[in-house]
């Protein structure tokens, strides 16, 4: 009776605290739906899914949304898939302007990237297929795109999942990752089984293919660099590319999950060279020598003590997992001790984020699930193709709790999810979320309700930096609750969030001081900053 009465204490306590998530998908006017292109031959790019993007395409304030598309297969006979760009009208809903933006590749489509790579106010559209990849540029004329593969260089012909925006070199210009997944040939498909029953093959039944880093050369022309700065490896599978500055040296270091094969962390030597010190650093492998399944992964400082830490998502049956950065160059696993580690084991993870879901100056965790097998009740009738996605509310003591079932009816929700993009739509002062999902009418838009606590959105513009902002860091003092975060777009799982940062400040009303690191080295410093509002900060270097 006692356990029972603390559980129900328990329940109540996350049911106040948690934030409030409502799934408002349809009223907000986005009709997509996901094609796989299958056909129960079971080719590998069926299973995988695709991403989405936030951006202000259109320079009007608000957050837009562009979501990745697969298309058919062969043997498969129902309509083909493209991929759609919503417009947000600034009242709650979308329009659907894919044939305006010129934005509607069709080919079988992986993730988005965004970044304004020529620093002209508009920020730019990358795409990964399986197959060559696209990159549109921005026109700024209201939202409308040119595809510009062809001179910039940048189609990668490879198996392209997640790609992100960063400025590498700090030369002030934005230059790109691409992770490639493997060398797939549809023409040589193989027949996997688990036990009797047909199933998609994992990710060692074909050779693994290297990312690309492609460094901005200006006047939107692009050079692969990645051999010269020590980047290429065949022996990945590389579904996630986070950029962030693990070691705090002021470049941006590389983090890559790869799937059943060893993770890598590529610090910058801050001469155009990177170094793997996936080993040595303690990422590689989980706590118990694994090298995981890593499908989405993600930076960001849960604990509040500087320096940025790892949060991984993995394959059904075993822990997702959470690396804390110590300091030194070395991380430690601590996903059971953070209690990130049993109500995972039941899910199969895909995407994996920090944010602060109820802006109490902590970082939660969301994490998408759902399973690669149509036909996985065949041969484990203990899960589900459809699965509930978590969210895991951080305790600020280091430990998180799974919130997922007291944050809303959108979290409730069980479908294949895969992708998502986090951002503001509605700047109303808190993040909510898109989650692309592959086995459903439709995908899922969570609209976040929470409203208990205080905010301060900042955007960063830069003049000597890119002109994102992406790499700055933000340090903000509110009385006793100190943050330092990065601005930052391409994270997660194929996707690109709002490049604006929303700092939670729980009951502050105010920032005492916010300092600003820009990647060129220039500082700003800020007092008493009001609470909920927005504001642009532009980079001001001393002469």
């Amino acid at each position: 009776m006692v356990l029972l009465l603390l559980a129900l204490v328990a329940a109540s306590v996350s049911a106040q605290s948690a934030p409030h998530f409502v799934e408002v998908t349809r009223a907000a006017g986005i009709d997509f739906r996901y094609v796989n292109g299958a056909s129960g031959r079971k080719y590998m790019p069926e299973a995988i899914g695709s991403g989405a993007a936030f951006f202000d395409a259109d320079g009007d304030g608000f957050l837009d949304l562009y979501i990745v598309n697969g298309t058919a297969l062969p043997g498969y006979d129902g309509p083909p898939g493209t991929n759609a760009h919503y417009r947000n009208e600034g009242d709650g809903t979308f329009a659907d302007v894919t044939e305006a933006t010129r934005t509607g590749d069709a080919g079988y489509g992986m993730g988005a990237a965004v970044g304004d790579v020529d620093n002209d106010g508009s920020p730019d559209l990358y795409v990964t297929n399986y197959g060559p990849n696209v990159f549109y540029h921005n026109e700024g004329h209201g939202g409308t795109f040119a595809d510009v593969t062809d001179r910039t260089g940048l189609g990668d012909p490879g198996w392209g999942s997640h790609a992100a925006f960063a400025d590498y070199d700090r030369d002030g210009d934005l230059d790109l990752y691409v992770a490639n997944y493997m060398k797939f040939d549809l023409d040589a498909n193989k027949e996997c089984f688990t036990g009797t029953a047909r199933s998609i093959c994992g990710p060692l039944a074909y050779p693994g293919q290297s990312g690309v880093l492609y460094r901005n050369d200006g006047d939107l022309a692009f050079a692969n660099a990645t051999r010269t700065a020590g980047l290429f490896s065949n022996e990945g599978r590389q579904l996630a590319a986070v950029f962030g500055d693990c070691d705090d040296d002021g470049d941006p270091d590389l983090f890559i999950a790869n799937d059943r094969q060893p993770n890598f962390l590529f610090l910058n030597n801050g001469d155009g060279t990177f170094a793997e010190h996936g080993i040595i650093a303690g990422v590689a492998y989980n706590e118990e020598g694994y090298a995981e399944s890593a499908m989405g992964a993600d930076f960001g400082d849960y604990d509040n003590d500087g320096r940025l830490d790892i949060i991984l998502a993995t394959f059904q049956w075993l822990p997702n997992t959470l690396y804390h950065n110590d300091g030194g160059g070395f991380f430690s696993d601590l996903t059971f001790a953070a209690h990130l580690g049993a109500p995972s084991v039941p899910y199969l993870g895909m995407a994996a984020i920090f944010f602060d879901s109820d802006n109490d100056g902590f970082l939660d965790v969301f994490i998408t699930n759902g399973h690669l097998d149509e036909n996985v009740r065949e041969f484990d009738p203990d899960t589900t193709y459809p699965q509930q996605n978590q969210l895991f509310r951080n305790q600020g003591d280091g430990t998180f709790a799974d919130v997922s079932n007291a944050s809303g009816p959108g979290m409730l929700v069980e479908r294949v999810s895969h992708g998502a993009a986090l951002g503001d739509y509605d700047n109303d002062g808190d993040v909510d979320i898109f989650v692309s999902d592959s086995d459903a009418p439709h995908c899922t838009l969570l609209r976040n309700d929470y409203s208990g606590h205080n905010y301060l959105m900042v955007e960063a513009i830069g003049t000597q930096s890119n002109r994102d902002g992406l790499g700055t860091k933000i340090r903000a003092v509110a009385g006793d609750l100190v943050q330092k975060r990065e601005i930052r777009r391409s994270y997660g799982y194929m996707g690109s969030s709002d490049v604006r940062l929303t700092l939670g400040l729980g009951r502050h009303a105010q920032v005492d001081s916010l300092q600003v690191f820009w990647p060129s080295g220039a500082v700003q410093i800020l007092l008493n900053v009001a609470a909920n509002q927005h504001i642009v900060i532009e980079e001001v270097t001393k002469k």
